[in-house]
């Protein structure tokens, strides 16, 4: 941990503040979180909690950028340890769905319902909550370029969507074309649908037995939908 013997102070605080907030979320979930129960946990008076993180909403950011981080480090490992553009998106779909398991609590902090009163500061958290998102869009714009995207346009874009698509292309630096990338936006948010739906119970709770087979076929699909060809 670098520098000073202060500043090391303060983050090992800051990581402490953070853990427990972790461990008060899942316990009680995002908005009955109190700042004078982390003080409690942490065996100090109230004030010197204040004196790092000063509000609820602050500790809720504090949890939404370490929780980014964490699914967003998850996502990038498994992308870089595959090295065909199929296998990529299949283990970073894995390693969100592995992740949201492990971690419910924070995962529907991330993605569940949004928290009474809060409104989470997009100078924060904006960079860490699109991590995923830059990874999963990286993969198709490799694939693209490397000419491994194969998918044949099914419906026309019209010229609306083609505007928001030519806006978010210029925006990330991206080659590929509307087609594909709007088929990129299906297969991101049905991503993200398929582990909602396990992680919060909608499917019920004896629909499948073996929610994991479920998950893989919904996965292989969404490869085939974005235009991944198996190797």
């Amino acid at each position: 941990m670098p520098g000073t013997p202060r500043e090391r102070a303060r983050e090992q605080t800051l990581q402490d503040i953070t853990r427990i907030g972790r461990e008060q979320l899942a316990a009680v979930g995002a908005a009955a979180l109190s700042l004078r129960a982390v003080a409690r946990d942490l065996g100090v008076v109230s004030s010197a909690v204040y004196r790092y993180v000063k509000s609820r909403d602050e500790l809720l950011t504090l949890l939404l950028v370490d929780g980014y981080n964490e699914l967003g480090d998850a996502a990038e490992a498994a992308v870089a340890n595959s090295a065909e553009p199929r296998a990529q998106f299949l283990a970073l779909g894995r390693a969100v769905r592995e992740w949201a398991l492990r971690e419910p609590a924070r995962y529907g902090l991330l993605f569940g319902s949004p928290v009474p009163g809060y409104d989470a500061p997009g100078e924060q958290t904006t960079t860490p909550g699109t991590r995923v998102i830059y990874a999963l869009v990286g993969i198709f714009e490799n694939a693209y370029r490397a000419g491994r995207l194969e998918a044949d346009p099914a419906e026309p874009v019209d010229a609306g969507l083609a505007a928001d698509l030519g806006r978010i292309r210029t925006e990330l630096g991206l080659t590929i074309p509307d087609h594909l990338l709007a088929r990129g936006v299906l297969v991101w948010s049905a991503l993200f649908g398929a582990v909602n739906f396990e992680v919060f119970g909608q499917f019920g709770a004896d629909t499948f037995t073996t929610p994991a087979a479920l998950f893989e076929h919904h996965l292989a699909v969404l490869a085939d939908t974005a235009g991944l060809p198996a190797a």
